[in-house]
């Protein structure tokens, strides 16, 4: 019997890969045999810390800045050829920052603008492969969020640049669809779950009554990447455990 989620010499890049949920992307297609690299913010793969969910063995590494469209373009492919996108990139700026215009540009540089820079350069390599792209927004995108204007906006914007580019590739053989986790234990959501009023308050919300994992977002991408879903263009799989309920 075929095993559907194997991966074994398909070349995945996971970008914001380094740590978080990316990370844990990373390694659930490296478990299942691809060979995967990934692209993140520091200078080398030594320079991250395991302690903060940066497992970096076996995989590839890139410093990439993003949020700098001319970085993107002058990256290096990891690859000769590429069957998966994962895009994982983000960033946010709490205390309020993002109402200014510093933190507005920089969080959408990185979590929108990216997603189009990244998906335009490695179009070709994933069309001679049929590949597949997954973007990695957040249920932030499906609702308000307060205190973060910038990043909620980006992330409904990551949501309707999956349909558009899910309809703009399809005619090349790729298949774009997203992700939109909900809350998960990484840096990014230290301010809720390093906080025990917040955090008890937020899974009084979640049906499943427990934050998500990066295992458990792997799940999603791996899936969305495989053939299990190779008439799935342009959705964006909610992997919340009920919270946007």
């Amino acid at each position: 019997m075929t095993d559907d989620t194997d991966f074994t010499g398909r070349r995945v890049l996971v970008v914001g890969g380094s740590s978080g949920i990316g990370n844990g992307v990373a390694h659930g297609f490296r478990q299942r045999g691809a060979d995967v690299h990934v692209w993140g913010t520091r200078a080398s793969a030594a320079d991250y810390d395991p302690a903060d969910g940066s497992d970096l063995s076996r995989l590839g590494y890139s410093c990439v800045d993003v949020g700098d469209p001319d970085a993107i373009d002058a990256a290096a492919l990891p690859f000769d050829g590429l069957d998966v996108l994962i895009l994982c990139q983000g960033t946010v700026v709490y205390r309020r920052g993002e109402f200014e215009r510093e933190g507005w540009d920089r969080v959408m540089a990185v979590n929108l603008d990216s997603l189009m820079h990244v998906s335009r350069k490695f179009r070709g390599q994933l069309a001679a492969a049929g590949g597949s792209i997954v973007i990695v927004s957040s249920i932030s995108g499906l609702k308000g969020n307060i205190g973060n204007p910038a990043y909620a906006a980006s992330k409904a914007g990551a949501i309707s640049l999956t349909k558009t580019l899910g309809q703009a590739f399809a005619a090349d053989g790729i298949r774009v669809n997203g992700l939109a986790p909900g809350l998960v234990d990484t840096k990014l959501t230290k301010i809720t779950t390093q906080h025990p009023e917040r955090l008890e308050g937020t899974l009084a919300h979640i049906p499943q009554r427990r934050m998500g994992t990066p295992d458990d977002m792997a799940g999603g991408a791996i899936f969305l990447a495989s053939s299990l879903a190779s008439y799935v263009t342009g959705h964006t799989l909610i992997v919340d455990g009920g919270l946007s309920l």
